[in-house]
């Protein structure tokens, strides 16, 4: 593709989220690569700058994560200006973003996920306890890079995990707990990449791990069978259309010990830092940084 053809690109990066100093991070790779590249490219940052500015631009690279960016709302700015923009559109954004309207949807589109509940008071251990297991998972239903996210094993664990998740939003899933190995399959112009596994040092594979410490094991491809890795695409693109996904984002999965698939979540928006999973995977077909970032561009003119 003609370069010049992309025009002048804004690339949208901080915003006012909690994951806000990812998505700088994110934001800036981005941003060097189309430059790298020769793409006439800006950074915006929302919370410094007006976003009117974007009317100055002919395509938009959406780096912004949670609050915000994912959610469907800078979406539906980018509609309304007719301004085309990478990754989902307004809807799958807001649907994916609340994770228990997205488990819903799976519910009713037989796609395999822990079983849930809405937490609603502190009070609520009891009874979660009684339909989850002696063991479940405590999160904000929106919010990304596991903020807020608690593993409970008792009621103590659990008035702790309410006021965390609580902090970042007012709706608080409950989810059992699944005892296995933890996934992320990207989606790239509506086909699978490389499924990586991930083998956290800390319980899971939380925020610190993610994004702070250097001990967390990624295998990517994952060491898994073939017919094996041909069900878990078929499945993950079940997971991802479901819920009106179109053109890449990464779907988050776990495998238990009996090969039984248990989709978390679909990120519509993934990271682009030096610990981000898209990245590796498109470089384990060959895929550098930088062609990725222009694939990803080049969807804004389907």
């Amino acid at each position: 593709m003609n370069k010049k053809a992309f025009g002048k690109v804004a690339v949208l990066l901080g915003g006012n989220s909690n994951e806000r100093e990812i998505s700088i991070n994110s934001g800036q790779s981005v941003l060097k690569a189309l430059k790298r590249n020769g793409i006439d490219a800006t950074g915006i940052d929302p919370k410094t700058e007006n976003l009117v500015n974007v009317k100055l631009f002919d395509r938009i690279f959406i780096c912004l994560h949670g609050k915000d960016g994912e959610d469907g709302k800078i979406q539906k700015y980018l509609d309304h200006l007719k301004i085309p923009y990478t990754g989902n559109g307004a809807a799958a954004s807001s649907l994916c973003m609340n994770k228990y309207l997205a488990k819903k949807q799976w519910l009713k589109d037989n796609v395999p996920t822990p079983l849930f509940m809405l937490a609603n008071s502190s009070d609520d251990y009891t009874i979660l306890k009684k339909y989850l297991g002696g063991e479940f998972i405590l999160k904000p239903a929106s919010s990304g890079s596991s903020l807020g996210v608690s593993i409970v094993k008792n009621n103590n664990d659990f008035m702790k995990a309410f006021d965390s998740a609580s902090e970042i939003d007012s709706t608080i899933i409950a989810e059992t707990y699944i005892s296995g190995n933890e996934y992320a399959i990207p989606i790239l112009n509506n086909a699978p990449l490389p499924i990586i596994e991930i083998k956290p040092k800390t319980n899971f594979y939380n925020f610190d791990a993610k994004y702070n410490r250097q001990d967390t094991e990624f295998i990517c491809p994952a060491n898994l069978s073939k017919e094996f890795v041909e069900k878990i695409n078929v499945k993950s693109l079940d997971a991802f259309f479901s819920l009106g996904c179109n053109g890449y984002g990464r779907v988050d999965f776990m495998v238990d010990d009996k090969k039984n698939l248990f989709f978390i979540e679909v990120n519509t928006i993934p990271g682009f830092t030096d610990h981000s999973l898209m990245p590796m995977s498109a470089k384990a077909i060959g895929k550098n940084f930088d062609d990725l970032v222009l694939d990803i561009l080049g969807e804004t003119f389907d």
